[in-house]
């Protein structure tokens, strides 16, 4: 059983779309210390699983790190399940799902229902 696996458990039973959590709370849940390491550099927490140990604990149970903060000692587990709300009994997302987020933008006024152009004929006359 590796160090970590309390973290694992711990974010597996809250089942929040964020976690936010300071390195103290961490060291509380695995009963030890950080290693110096994970206050120095940002790559320790990165989501690579073959960076260290316990990134095997976040992303077993289905989050990836987020907005670290190594100078506030604080990091953000984010739900990296691809099923909507994280529930596991809900059907996959399309991987495509979402990749068009925020890339489209509509002036305030448009109505979007409005036909564009004379040539739009909705009886076919």
């Amino acid at each position: 059983m590796s160090k970590y696996a309390p973290l694992r458990t711990h974010l597996e039973n809250r089942g929040y779309g964020q976690i936010p959590m300071t390195f103290s709370e961490i060291e509380k849940i695995i009963a030890g210390r950080l290693p110096a390491s994970a206050r120095k550099h940002r790559a320790w927490w990165s989501n690579n699983p073959s960076n260290s140990v316990i990134t095997h604990a976040w992303l077993g149970a289905g989050y990836r790190t987020a907005q670290v903060n190594l100078e506030g000692e604080r990091v953000t587990f984010v739900r990296s399940d691809d099923r909507p709300g994280g529930d596991p009994s809900a059907p996959p997302r399309h991987p495509l799902h979402g990749s068009l987020a925020g890339t489209v933008s509509v002036a305030e006024g448009t109505d979007l229902t409005e036909p564009l152009g004379a040539a739009w004929d909705a009886e076919g006359t």
